[in-house]
């Protein structure tokens, strides 16, 4: 147990033991490092911006930058506006270097990792699972392709309110007694099984992400972690190493196991809305962002069925681990329970990135309130 916070290997995920230790991860269960390599550390410009004066309309109050800050429970938040720092803000239990659990953030940066890999010929979108995970053949995954994994298209049987809230115990987030799951993450993809065909309805299936991570460590030829650093964490210029969790069998939770601190993950959101370059060189190929900037009616009909349609955003949907807003203007987010964003708005050239620890995994209202607060901040940089 952390002396004076109540948090335990067993609990760190719950309210009020969250905010250690969404914050002290590496101390609570298995991580492995995301190096930053040997490049020097990039430098964020600063142009602080007076926000003050900043307020938007929710559900008929008008409501403040701190009063949103507070009212999402918030860690820590950045907004960079045209590549500078324009808001930068810590809680005193976190500073600048701290790393933070991105929770589902996670599957953003590793479809990334994919779009990479796909730049290089190690793998197509149109590629089946077992195509790079042979010992996946025969299963529920065996016609299942990439493109399917990356949009969350699959068939795969899952409720989910419990298995989202199983996956903490079998992927090893947290220590637990149960006999009734899978003992490791890789024995339930081998297990599951479909409830319909793959390919049809959007639906929110994290186990799906760590079956891309199974598929692209089979075709970059390197453990996970080692393939993000390599390709990702060591380009942007990061400060700091990042980590992720990895299971009892030592399978890194790519659906939501990544610590970093908040201004690398700015720095990644920078180069997602520089469409893959850093400072001039190219990292990511600029065709993997090309499906987040117009409609795809397949996709918004997909997703129009799912709980997760907000009707506010009509044209939204879910691409290569993307929340798609707004194709046009591009707006969209990489999202992870208990309030993580990484909001992209390419109008503003805005990046904003939030990290918290809030009582409840996903609560409608805070949910509704931090989207609209965040957007509408960024609409007032423009």
């Amino acid at each position: 147990m952390a002396p004076g916070t109540g948090a335990t290997s067993r609990n760190w995920i719950e309210p009020p033991q969250n905010r250690y230790g969404f914050l002290h991860v590496a101390e609570l269960t298995r991580t492995e490092e995301i190096s930053r390599g040997e490049t020097l550390a990039s430098d964020l410009a600063r142009s602080e911006h007076d926000l003050s004066g900043f307020g938007f309309d929710f559900e008929g109050a008008r409501i403040s930058l701190p009063e949103l800050v507070d009212g999402t429970y918030t860690d820590a938040m950045l907004v960079l506006h045209r590549g500078s720092i324009a808001f930068e803000y810590y809680t005193d239990a976190m500073a600048p270097g701290d790393l933070h659990l991105l929770m589902s953030i996670s599957k953003s940066i590793v479809s990334t990792l994919c779009g990479i890999l796909v730049g290089q010929r190690k793998l197509s979108p149109g590629d089946t699972v077992p195509d790079h995970v042979g010992e996946l053949a025969g299963t529920s995954w065996h016609d299942c392709t990439v493109r399917q994994l990356l949009d969350m298209r699959t068939g795969t049987e899952w409720k989910y309110t419990a298995d989202e809230e199983h996956i903490l115990d079998v992927s090893g987030y947290r220590q637990h007694d149960r006999t009734d799951l899978p003992r490791d993450t890789a024995t339930w993809i081998r297990e599951i099984r479909n409830a319909r065909a793959h390919g049809q309805r959007f639906r929110y299936v994290s186990l799906v992400a760590d079956v891309l991570g199974w598929v692209l460590e089979r075709a970059g030829g390197a453990p996970l972690p080692e393939l993000i650093s390599e390709h990702i964490w060591s380009k942007i210029g990061a400060e700091h190493d990042a980590d992720i969790i990895v299971d009892g069998s030592g399978l890194p939770v790519a659906e939501g196991g990544i610590s970093a601190s908040l201004r690398d993950l700015g720095r990644f959101g920078q180069m997602c809305l520089d469409t893959g370059e850093v400072h001039g060189t190219r990292v990511v190929p600029a065709t993997w962002f090309e499906g987040l900037n117009r409609r795809n009616h397949e996709l918004i009909e997909a997703f129009a069925a799912s709980p997760e349609v907000d009707r506010a955003w009509p044209h939204a949907f879910y691409h290569n681990n993307w929340w798609v807003y707004s194709p046009d203007p591009q707006i969209y987010a990489g999202l992870g329970i208990f309030g993580q964003v990484l909001l992209i708005h390419r109008p503003s050239r805005s990046v904003v990135v939030k990290l918290s620890s809030q009582p409840v995994a996903e609560d409608p209202k805070t949910m509704a309130l931090e989207r609209s607060g965040l957007v509408a901040l960024c609409e007032s940089l423009a």
